[in-house]
């Protein structure tokens, strides 16, 4: 598989603090006698988007299409294959082992579950402060303070600090997990489903959480969700991907007013609507989800799309926007007036 660079890069714009250009990210399928790579799984497939300072982009889709893959190569937590990940106007995957030990309090993640990502072994005081000393971001003396100040934050006493994971519900593990991430002071998180393991109304809680700090911190979110009323709470865009690729990615209001792309709409009809008088057209998609290692030809939603035409299966579309801010990758706008190509730069 080669990894030659197949884009135009790009030039640094301020106002973002994450610009990604045609990432891709192959995983080797080996086999034989000899365990030799005879294919490549596509987990990420050549997606664009570029999230602005204190906002939030929501990334959505079914499980499997590559979305926490998407956040865990940002972070450089798995090399990427091309592509470009520029984080604050540098190219994350070409800095030198001391610039990302460096980096790595600036970038931080959320992980999905909040039982097994915390260590049994661990107080929280020490699961929330070992990175805190680790990185010599407070004096020695001053650190047991600053702990207390970061859990109070997260909405946890600080008389917890000496309690072990096990002896909390899943709510307080996730806001472990908060105090943790944000310990490091970051200006990026990667918010990897951290609500998909709770209970609805816990959810909200963690929800609002986030949106507190966000306003109180000045972060920016990456909140990889599958989930779209959560999406829509949060989130200032929203980009959908299906099987490695961005189908559709737009500021928030545009995509829930106006999804263009049949997957999106597929994905909408989904969503339910506490009304007991509204009727729901449930868009059902025929078929699987593809394989990755062995994606179709042309349109990879052409196998389960009710809009599909001859020229879906065997040409790939490219991104088109269809209004300002707002693109889609999909046939059905290749003869739209006023359609213009380009790159998602919202």
């Amino acid at each position: 598989m080669t990894t030659e660079t197949s884009y135009q890069p790009i030039v640094h714009d301020d106002r973002y603090i994450l610009e990604v250009n045609e990432l891709k990210k192959y995983f080797p399928i080996k086999g034989g006698l000899f365990g030799k790579t005879s294919r490549y799984v596509r987990a990420v497939d050549g997606i664009t988007f570029n999230v602005e300072r204190g906002t939030t982009m929501g990334l959505v889709g079914e499980s499997g299409c590559g979305k926490t893959t998407v956040g865990r190569t940002i972070l450089r937590l798995t090399d990427k294959t091309s592509g470009q990940v520029l984080f604050n106007g540098q190219e994350v995957h070409d800095l030198s082992k001391d610039e990302l030990r460096r980096k790595r309090t600036e970038m931080q993640l959320i992980f999905q579950d909040p039982y097994s990502s915390l260590s049994p072994r661990l107080p929280i005081g020490e699961i929330i402060g070992e990175a805190v000393r680790e990185h010599n971001l407070v004096p020695k003396k001053e650190l047991a303070d600053y702990i207390a100040k970061v859990m109070n934050e997260c909405g946890l006493p600080g008389y917890y600090r000496d309690r072990y994971p096990h002896e909390f519900s899943g709510g307080q593990r996730q806001r472990i997990c908060i105090a943790r991430a944000l310990a490091l002071n970051p200006q990026f998180v990667v918010c990897d489903e951290p609500v998909s393991a709770l209970d609805v109304s816990i959810q909200a809680q963690i929800i609002n959480l986030l949106v507190d700090l966000q306003k109180e911190r000045k972060l920016t979110y990456l909140f990889i969700s599958h989930d779209l009323s959560v999406v829509e709470h949060i989130s200032d865009t929203i980009g959908v991907m299906y099987l490695g690729n961005l189908v559709e990615y737009g500021k928030k209001e545009d995509i829930f007013s106006n999804p263009l792309h049949p997957y999106t709409r597929a994905l909408f009809s989904a969503i339910s609507i506490p009304d007991p008088n509204y009727k729901m057209n449930r868009i059902v998609l025929e078929g699987s989800i593809p394989s990755p290692a062995n994606p179709p030809s042309g349109c990879k939603f052409h196998t389960r799309c009710s809009k599909c035409m001859e020229k879906c299966k065997h040409e790939a579309p490219v991104q088109k926007m269809i209004e300002p801010g707002h693109y889609v990758v999909c046939h059905l706008y290749d003869e739209e007036k006023g359609v213009e190509d380009g790159a998602a730069t919202v």
